[in-house]
């Protein structure tokens, strides 16, 4: 009985250790830039913004050694975003941005670095701040579905932990906070580097 014992105690404990090699899951924390770029419409609208800085929180369940789905969460603290009206009618709004976003990502392995590829969908959620930054109280938050895809490097720092750097894109409708005379009919492409540590386990 004893043996049996013993024999099952070491099935587990095996298990488990392999289960742990494997490290199919990792949480990431990184420091995050949002820069929206220039946009000239043909509705007469420019829209110019400063960066926005902030933080993304990543979870990747990996399907295979080099195959994962990813979904994460973003927030900015605070950009300006400058909308001016054939030249002479200026509007400032201040915003905070959210992300949500899932990608399929699919990652090489070079000795400790490990660089990887990903897209996905993404959901981007505008909300204006009401303070002396907004010129205008007719604005609203307003929420875009797009597309997220990205290029990046992990380098393995130890077998749980890693660093990030990498560059994302964000594509998206340039939002017009749900007042027409700022509508531009156009998309942003948003430059979203990364940079970060993520744990396995």
């Amino acid at each position: 009985m004893k043996k049996i014992a013993f024999v099952a105690f070491m099935l587990v404990v095996c298990a488990a250790a392999g289960r742990a090699q494997e490290s199919r899951q990792d949480i990431s924390l990184s420091g995050t830039a949002l820069i929206e770029p220039y946009i000239s419409s043909s509705t007469n609208v420019q829209v110019a913004a400063n960066a926005a800085f902030g933080a993304l929180v990543s979870y990747r369940f990996m399907l295979t050694p080099s195959s994962a789905l990813e979904a994460n969460y973003g927030i900015t603290y605070q950009n300006d975003i400058h909308y001016t009206i054939s030249n002479t009618n200026n509007y400032m709004v201040n915003t905070r941005t959210q992300e949500m976003s899932f990608a399929y990502v699919r990652s090489f392995t070079y000795r400790k670095y490990n660089p990887f590829v990903e897209a996905g969908p993404s959901v981007l959620i505008f909300l204006p701040i009401r303070n002396s930054g907004t010129t205008s109280l007719d604005v609203k938050q307003q929420t875009e579905i797009g597309g997220m895809y990205g290029a990046g490097i992990a380098y393995e720092i130890s077998p749980s932990f890693d660093i990030r750097a990498e560059y994302r894109g964000l594509v998206t409708k340039v939002p017009d906070f749900g007042y027409t005379q700022l509508d531009t009919k156009r998309w942003y492409n948003i430059y979203n580097p990364v940079i970060g540590v993520a744990y396995h386990f």
